[in-house]
């Protein structure tokens, strides 16, 4: 399962889903792992980005990751 998300605060998203206080998707299947990000410095840039992802077929998203975090790492300790 991937899940594709905004934020203006990824360090405080993450650490949320981790801790299991977003209530929904990534709380209901454990998304917890942060494997691929991008950053954007304009939030109309960054939704439009969001939607082409979601959009797209499952393959495209796992070749993000591969291109970014081939081994899938979580990268959450990368960014605090």
């Amino acid at each position: 399962m991937l899940y594709t998300g905004v934020t203006s605060d990824l360090v405080r998203r993450v650490w949320e889903h981790k801790e299991g206080l977003c209530p929904g998707f990534t709380k209901k299947y454990r998304a917890t792992r942060l494997v691929y990000y991008e950053v954007f410095t304009d939030i109309r840039d960054a939704i439009t980005r969001e939607k082409q992802i979601k959009k797209g077929p499952r393959r495209r998203k796992i070749d993000l990751v591969n291109s970014m975090n081939p081994e899938w790492r979580d990268l959450y300790d990368d960014i605090v």
